[in-house]
């Protein structure tokens, strides 16, 4: 009896073998991940699409059309209120994406997700785009909102297992390269599609429907090199020189041992570092939410050298503050990604707890002092503060995976980690929800428009008080938890893990997989030059700020 052959998809097809640069994942999971992170620039759609009728103006829907009657209306413009239920929809079917997926990922390997990955998010756009041409927002919702969201959720863990795999060396810095991309998304994508639309727009059209259609096959591209670039490691492959930490070097925090993804609701522990991840996030997501609009306000007219209140200053004077706020914007976006590669790289020295710890006391004291430094009248404190505290927030993001695979092991570290992103979405609603209408609350009570966010802030240090409890709650797991040989070996057969590579030995015996040094380059220069293109076009934006 003979077996089929695996396909080009399948997870024992891309099981690399002696000679392969693991150097070459990186810029495969970046390429995905730089495509994806384009959720978070969906905003600059907007303004755009809230006059895709009438072009220069909003044709204003009457009273009688509600949320439902937008869906389907072509009679009159999309309120922004209404367009904002994409992103939301972004994040919820990210997190609840990857979790029904994870266990799914973990068997069928990172290719064919990323591949998957790719036809969502991409096919979703294109749905998008159909959706704009006819004015059907449903369209937009179905493809972007779920088709999309579910891409984003595959796409999101789909390297997370295999570069924790890859670099047993470095969890946390492997992790923070890839998740990095994610926060870079929208700084290279948000300045595309503005000068996308600025190319299409005409007397008739606002060019966001062609945007898509490219941004849609520019992404395709990149993303369908990067699932086909996904290579695993052989089981037990370990990098040259290299070998597991023995004796008193040993961290007690990080097992040998590994979960099963079934079993991670039943642990206390999972549980204790969901709470640090959704404490983490809800204070950093809230922030990002009000960063523009609280300068603004805390400062008025000092931002532009004018001695007057947010709600003394004229129409230009608002405009230029506003500017000077877009800047400040951009320079936490900087340290948001930044951050995600800087504290998850630290990591692997310091442990992924005690990164934790940092984060919680650190990003407390930030908090805690953003009320003194903007009655002090502080620009450099109060925007230093806010940079450190985005750094942090998107460091918890990069660090999280790698604090899993040390706790529950690596066999199963993706599916787990889709899980984990439950918290995620609960914080994309939970973060805002609480800065919002606290600062409408405030300002109902009459307080001053520059007064309005300091018991935010004291709310926001509890949220991160309440993440350091649970993180110093966690302990290294049972032995109860943990697969036993038999349930280890099952999985393994059932996630198509080889002790040797089934396509990479020749009949000669020599090795189909040493890849040329050039060929790394390459792939590092196809992902390194449009991140960098973002940080300067960011870059430009934060020059405002400072001038």
């Amino acid at each position: 009896m003979t077996t089929a052959s695996p396909g080009w998809l399948d997870k024992e097809r891309i099981i690399a073998g002696p000679g392969f640069n693991r150097w070459l994942v990186p810029p495969a999971a970046l390429a995905i991940h730089l495509c994806i992170g384009m959720a978070y620039g969906f905003s600059v759609f907007w303004l755009p699409l809230s006059k895709a009728l009438g072009i220069k103006e909003a044709i204003k829907c009457g009273p009688d059309v509600g949320f439902i009657g937008q869906l389907f209306t072509t009679t009159c413009d999309w309120q922004i209120s209404t367009l904002g239920w994409m992103y939301t929809l972004f994040f919820v079917l990210l997190g609840s994406s990857a979790a029904i997926w994870g266990g799914w990922l973990e068997r069928a390997g990172p290719r064919k997700a990323g591949v998957v990955a790719a036809l969502c998010w991409c096919g979703g756009m294109l749905i998008s785009a159909l959706g704009v041409y006819l004015h059907q927002f449903w369209m937009m919702i179905l493809g972007s909102g779920v088709i999309g969201g579910i891409g984003l959720g595959l796409g999101y863990i789909s390297p997370v297992s295999t570069l924790i795999k890859w670099f047993p060396d470095r969890r946390g810095m492997a992790t923070g390269m890839a998740i990095m991309g994610f926060g870079g998304g929208a700084m290279i994508g948000s300045p595309l599609a503005a000068d996308l639309m600025k190319y299409f727009a005409s007397p008739t059209d606002v060019g966001v429907m062609q945007t898509f259609v490219v941004m849609a096959l520019i992404y395709f591209v990149f993303m369908m090199a990067g699932a086909l670039g996904y290579r695993v490691p052989e089981t037990g492959w370990m990098p040259k020189g290299w070998s597991v930490p023995t004796g008193q070097s040993v961290n007690i925090m990080i097992t040998k041992h590994h979960v099963h993804v079934k079993k991670v609701w039943g642990i206390p522990q999972f549980w204790l570092i969901w709470m640090v991840l959704c404490m983490n996030v809800s204070a950093g997501i809230g922030v990002i939410g009000m960063a523009s609009p609280m300068l603004q306000e805390v400062f008025g007219g000092s931002l532009i050298g004018v001695a007057k209140k947010f709600g003394e200053l004229d129409k230009a004077q608002l405009a230029a503050i506003a500017s000077v706020a877009a800047g400040f914007t951009a320079l936490l976006s900087l340290f948001n990604i930044g951050g995600r590669f800087f504290w998850a790289s630290l990591s692997d020295k310091l442990g992924r707890k005690l990164t934790y710890v940092v984060f919680f006391v650190l990003g407390g004291a930030m908090y805690f002092s953003v009320p003194g430094s903007a009655a002090a009248g502080s620009t450099v404190l109060f925007v230093g503060a806010f940079c450190v505290i985005l750094s942090m927030y998107g460091g918890g993001f990069a660090t999280v995976p790698a604090y899993l695979a040390d706790i529950f092991g690596t066999q199963m570290v993706g599916a787990i980690h889709g899980r984990l992103l439950t918290a995620w979405a609960t914080a994309g609603v939970l973060g805002p929800v609480v800065v919002n209408y606290m600062r409408e609350y405030q300002l109902g009570l009459g307080i001053p428009r520059e007064q309005v966010y300091n018991q935010t802030m004291y709310i926001l240090v509890g949220m991160l008080v309440i993440g350091l409890i649970c993180n110093l709650l966690v302990r290294p797991l049972n032995d109860k938890w943990f697969m036993n040989a038999e349930e280890l070996a099952e999985e393994k057969r059932l996630a198509h893990d080889k002790a040797v590579s089934n396509e990479v030995h020749r009949a000669d015996g020599g090795s189909a997989d040493t890849v040329p040094t050039f060929v790394v380059v390459l792939a590092w220069v196809a992902v390194g030059l449009p991140l960098c293109w973002g940080v300067y076009r960011t870059t430009l934006s934060v020059a405002k700020f400072f001038a």
